[in-house]
């Protein structure tokens, strides 16, 4: 793997991209910030925007506009570009058209002559990381996508206000399809220390509280979408904490995108699980204690991806 030290280039700079772009300003987290847009008028105006706030940000950082040319020695390219999803329409929806862009885009990036960590961001994420694999012909390790790390979000923000704690003091995680399929995993679910499943055993008349806790997590995007169109600063961020636990090689666990080679039961699908992310990417996929009802939902999630990514494939030969 041949790279410039902490150099990443981002491909598309919408509602996400841009979000994504000042997080990682804001927090330092990388030398050097490569924009590429199909709109480059629109884009140099942001990256001026961007550069202004330079003398504020916690570190010096340069910030251009560029071409896939400069993907050839970048530590990481993260692609949020694509169609964005529409008001009702679902992740799997947008894949036919997504999957076209992506075909081209990745083309691009490895025609550069890159070998990094290739992180995608576009939805449906589970679909287009699987696709940008097989595009790029990078290693599996190589390719994550920002895979359940928002809905994980939201799910400790909303059992934070719940409990009144810190959405530090909860450790639990949302896992499957980035989408309607996805499953939060609480027997493994701990807040301020205490298990979630000791907890409810305790008090068993919150668990219909915790239950739509979960169902308005997942749902969170069609409501904020209907609001205002898109969602940009959680994605941004969950984007950003990625790109530190690779750049930084923390070899920290995250519910991230990546390819199932018998875990969890299943292969040849990308999903959100937990992943030890580092500085080659996807280290190891950390296998959790589902519960037998957890496990089943988990399938279905998996049913649910391959019953769209495999006739894509299947057509393409």
């Amino acid at each position: 793997m041949k790279f410039v030290a902490n150099k990443v280039v981002l491909i598309g700079t919408g509602a996400v991209g841009m979000a994504y772009a000042y997080a990682v300003v804001n927090q330092g987290i990388c030398d050097e910030l490569v924009l590429i847009d199909l709109d480059e008028n629109r884009l140099r105006g942001e990256i001026m925007d961007l550069n202004h706030g330079i003398a504020w940000a916690s570190s010096p950082m340069s910030i251009n506009l560029g071409e896939y040319a400069d993907c050839s020695d970048a530590a990481m390219v993260v692609i949020c570009a694509g169609a964005a999803q529409k008001p009702g329409q679902t992740r799997l929806e947008l894949v036919e058209v997504n999957v076209r862009i992506f075909e081209d885009v990745v083309g691009k990036v490895m025609a550069s002559g890159f070998d990094g960590i290739i992180l995608v961001a576009t939805n449906p994420v589970d679909v287009l990381t699987y696709s940008t694999w097989r595009f790029s012909g990078l290693p599996s390790a190589q390719v994550i996508g920002s895979g359940t790390m928002l809905d994980t979000a939201r799910l400790r923000f909303n059992l934070a206000e719940y409990f009144e704690v810190a959405t530090t003091n909860v450790h639990a995680t949302i896992i499957g399809e980035h989408g309607d399929s996805e499953l939060p995993v609480w027997s493994s679910a701990s807040i301020a220390g205490r298990s979630l499943t000791k907890r409810l055993a305790a008090r068993p008349e919150m668990r219909a509280d915790i239950e739509d806790i979960f169902v308005r997590t997942r749902d969170a995007a069609y409501d904020i979408i209907d609001a205002k169109g898109s969602t940009s600063y959680g994605i941004g961020m969950a984007l950003a904490r990625i790109t530190l636990a690779v750049l930084a090689n923390q070899k920290v666990t995250l519910p991230v995108s990546a390819l199932l080679e018998g875990e969890f039961g299943h292969e040849g699908v990308y999903i959100g699980v937990p992943v030890s992310v580092g500085r080659r990417g996807i280290r190891e996929i950390r296998e959790l204690d589902l519960e037998p009802e957890e496990q089943a939902k988990f399938d279905a999630s998996v049913a649910t991806l391959r019953a769209v990514q495999d006739p894509i494939w299947a057509a393409r030969g």
